[in-house]
């Protein structure tokens, strides 16, 4: 299949939030009153503007996932949510199954609006829950308390048939049986998927102060990776598997937004910030919005668009891309896919000395199977993952 054949995935960036997280580096920004209308206008301007873009190059896309991420999306009004979904179904032709996922914190206030969101069309709901630990949640800096996770857990589990959840690990003093507890307690409640996000040290945060004051001290890299390691036998018991680094999921439920990136397909990013990985003319291009918000909204009033950056990607360019991606899955990647994805044979993309030495050590391998050749990382391999790859990709 071509890439222009698979299915699309849509990302809508909402920069907004109450307040910034002190672990936090994403691209989010805090407002005291959050210009609605305006950005509602302008996400459906540039929805539509790269719409005409990608259509024109020899038909509709399919449209396979749709995603609200953030910043926080639940403090979108449900109607732009609405609008946006309705807007991309009659762009693009979307999948019967479409997954329409939306980020949401559990703040009573946010919870309340699950049910407008789940009638504007949203269909798979991810919650930041963080932590079930009152103590870390205050460290993490979160609004919601434990009980007001618990509540939107049991809340959103009556509105919708899928329902993911983020918990941070590795946190100043964490034990493995707080951990394993805080595992059980929240998988009982939900098991359909889980993301997990080891806690680092991100430069310009404020956790990046408190850490080079010595004020702030994480668990050290092999207590690190045996809380790592616990997560898999916990959600293994809840029936969960862990089908990339940090995401595990019931079979069935994992996030097939997530998956087009993990596995190098297109996609389009709109909103401040967003990026997107899109096939033109029978090239991919990586593309980059304008990052503040205020700045993206007058480039879309003026242009359609608040794109900064469209490059188009070299053959080199993809292939490291793809390996850095894919080989986060447990499924890995296949050898054909990736020569008609990247234009490059995958041996041309790997040094040959580190991948017979990471062979041998056992941290990849190649499966030949009816479908082709697989190259993935082990569980072993995967927890070594960025050091390997920094060694293997040419």
């Amino acid at each position: 299949m071509s890439a222009g054949a698979e299915p699309l995935a849509l990302y809508v960036h909402w920069p907004f939030c109450l307040a910034k997280c002190p672990y936090c580096d994403f691209n989010s920004h805090v407002r005291e009153t959050i210009p609605q209308a305006r950005f509602a206008t302008a996400l459906r301007r540039e929805l539509a503007h790269e719409a005409t873009r990608l259509n024109a190059q020899g038909g509709r896309r399919r449209l396979g996932s749709i995603f609200f991420g953030g910043g926080t999306p639940s403090l979108m009004a449900p109607d732009t949510v609405a609008a946006l979904i309705a807007d991309a179904r009659a762009l693009f032709d979307a999948a019967p199954n479409l997954e329409i996922t939306l980020e949401a914190n559990p703040t009573s206030v946010e919870a309340q609006r699950l049910r407008a969101f789940r009638d504007a069309g949203v269909n798979r709901i991810s919650l930041g829950v963080q932590s079930l630990d009152e103590a870390a949640l205050r460290l993490l800096g979160r609004a919601h308390s434990a009980a007001q996770a618990v509540a939107a857990l049991d809340l959103a589990r009556t509105l919708f048939d899928r329902i993911s959840f983020d918990l941070i690990y590795a946190r100043p003093g964490q034990s493995l049986a707080d951990w394993r507890a805080e595992l059980d307690q929240a998988l009982s409640l939900v098991s359909d998927h889980l993301s997990l996000y080891q806690l680092t040290i991100e430069p310009g945060t404020r956790f990046e102060g408190l850490h080079r004051q010595g004020l702030l001290a994480l668990p050290d890299e092999d207590d690190a990776a045996r809380l790592y390691e616990e997560t898999a036998t916990v959600a293994a018991r809840h029936g969960l598997l862990g089908y990339e680094v940090s995401n595990y999921a019931r079979p069935g439920a994992e996030s097939r937004h997530n998956l087009t990136y993990w596995r190098y397909g297109d996609y389009l990013g709109i909103g401040p910030g967003a990026h997107g990985r899109m096939t033109l003319d029978g090239r991919l291009h990586a593309t980059r919005r304008h990052r503040a918000p205020e700045p993206w909204a007058e480039r879309v009033e003026r242009d359609g668009t608040g794109l900064m950056q469209d490059e188009t990607l070299s053959p080199r360019d993809r292939a490291r891309e793809m390996l850095l991606m894919g080989l986060r899955l447990t499924e890995g990647i296949d050898e054909a896919r990736f020569a008609r994805r990247t234009g490059l044979a995958m041996a041309d993309a790997l040094d040959p000395t580190i991948l017979e030495a990471a062979t041998e050590e056992g941290y990849l391998r190649r499966d030949d199977t009816p479908d082709g050749t697989i190259l993935r990382a082990t569980p072993s391999g995967r927890l070594r993952l960025e050091a390997l790859l920094a060694a293997l990709v040419l």
